[in-house]
């Protein structure tokens, strides 16, 4: 049942805030006669004291609906390097200047910010995440915030197994791997790059490393890769992988039309034609997902169905663009500059404001497919989500050396407000 709005008693309560202590625990005096409680040395200690005497969640990173939003998503990067297809040009696209980008101690600023106000899950994207130089490092001191239970990071793949060692050293604690073919003349076809094995290398890498599941986001296009729909699913009978099927979605300037996306239930139907025994596993609290698994396998996989069955109704995420501004909705065209009131000098307090008014902003749930598509957007390449144009497959199929010219897309002018960025191409990690 969707979320209904908050009473005037009740919104009156969440806006004003209450405090705790920078650990997010409350803070408490003793008894008299009571001797104070001896500091807790041992992170899985202080983890546990911060669960049993946790404090309301945050009024700020609470919406109209009720909605707590505990998922943050920070883009580390605009740049890849990976030329899909269906993402950008061969020679790239101009991206944001540097000085404009987020610092790494202000990304730190705002990720200690949400942490204290409940959040205790962040997502590493791009971009490319991993060709960032000091992402090692922007780990291992995100791992050191007191509340944050999980560190993700969703990647392309191919500096992953060189990286990953030291990534898990450092706190890494999820891995989303992209991957939309299990061909290597279309892995070729589609990014314009070689890679494939380093991908598949980097995927059991994460395996090796002790990382289960290790999830594998593949974006379904028809004419491009849904006839693989089955062989990804044979993939996990071996191996601890959740294979993410994810509709293709309609951004600006992607073309989209609602032929060329495959419904989550055209993609169930064909599974349980070949393995009529899948089974469906409960759903987690506000998972994208829906997830299924055949019994005897070790993996599974799962829907990501954001345009025929939204999720709206118990998301809880928030992203932070890799030039520092604050999107509340993925879909939506409002967005505020976190960036530019941290480097003004605003408060701790101003900047939780600025952000409380964005959340209170969030609407019921997104406009619906068709309304998405002719909605203005800021180019996604700075948002990071999969720039999802279906390129023609070659007459000769997939064989050994049956790749196929490049194909050229010509660059369109950004409509979004205040944006003089030439076209909205885009990478694909932050939005999974």
């Amino acid at each position: 049942m969707a979320a209904q709005p908050m009473s005037r008693v009740l919104r009156r309560v969440l806006t004003s805030s209450v405090r705790s202590c920078s650990s997010g625990a409350p803070v408490t005096q003793p008894r008299p006669g009571e001797r104070s409680q001896p500091a807790l040395e041992e992170p899985s200690r202080r983890r546990q004291f911060l669960r049993e005497h946790a404090a309301p969640f945050s009024a700020f990173l609470t919406d109209g609906f009720g909605r707590q939003h505990s998922y943050l998503r920070i883009s580390l990067t605009e740049k890849c390097n990976l030329r899909c297809q269906y993402c950008m040009p061969e020679e790239g696209v101009p991206l944001t200047p540097r000085a404009d980008l987020l610092t790494t101690e202000e990304i730190l600023t705002l990720a200690r910010l949400f942490v204290k106000e409940g959040v205790d899950k962040i997502r590493l994207t791009g971009g490319e995440p991993l060709i960032r130089p000091d992402v090692v490092d922007i780990v291992a001191r995100l791992h050191q915030l007191e509340g944050l239970r999980t560190i993700g990071i969703t990647t392309n793949g191919i500096n992953l197994a060189r990286l990953l060692p030291p990534l898990q050293k450092a706190g890494l604690s999820a891995i989303n791997i992209s991957l939309d073919t299990l061909v290597p003349a279309k892995f070729e076809f589609i990014v314009r790059r070689k890679g494939f094995h380093k991908v598949m290398e980097g995927i059991h890498k994460a395996i090796e490393l002790g990382y289960s599941p290790v999830k594998v986001n593949c974006v379904v296009m028809r004419g491009l890769n849904e006839d693989e729909l089955l062989d990804f699913v044979a993939w996990t009978e071996g191996l601890p992988l959740d294979v993410r099927f994810i509709e293709y979605m309609p951004f600006d300037g992607n073309k989209w039309n609602f032929k060329k996306m495959v419904s989550y239930k055209e993609m169930l139907d064909t599974i349980q034609q070949q393995w009529p025994e899948l089974e469906k596993l409960p759903e987690e609290e506000s998972s994208t997902a829906k997830a299924f698994k055949i019994p005897g396998f070790q993996g599974q996989v799962s829907f990501i169905t954001s345009m025929s069955e939204h999720f709206c109704g118990t998301c809880n995420r928030l992203r932070i663009t890799a030039d520092g501004n604050l999107k509340v909705c993925l879909f939506g065209n409002s967005e505020v500059s976190l960036r530019d009131h941290l480097r003004a000098g605003a408060s701790e307090e101003e900047v939780l404001r600025i952000i409380g008014a964005a959340v209170g902003r969030k609407k019921r749930q997104h406009a619906g497919m068709f309304s998405i598509s002719q909605m203005k957007n800021r180019p996604m390449i700075l948002i990071g989500v999969t720039h999802q144009y279906v390129t023609t497959p070659p007459r000769h199929g997939w064989g050994p050396g049956g790749g196929a010219p490049a194909i050229r897309l010509r660059p369109r002018s950004c409509t979004s407000s205040g944006c003089s960025h030439p076209s909205p191409f885009l990478t694909r990690s932050s939005l999974y």
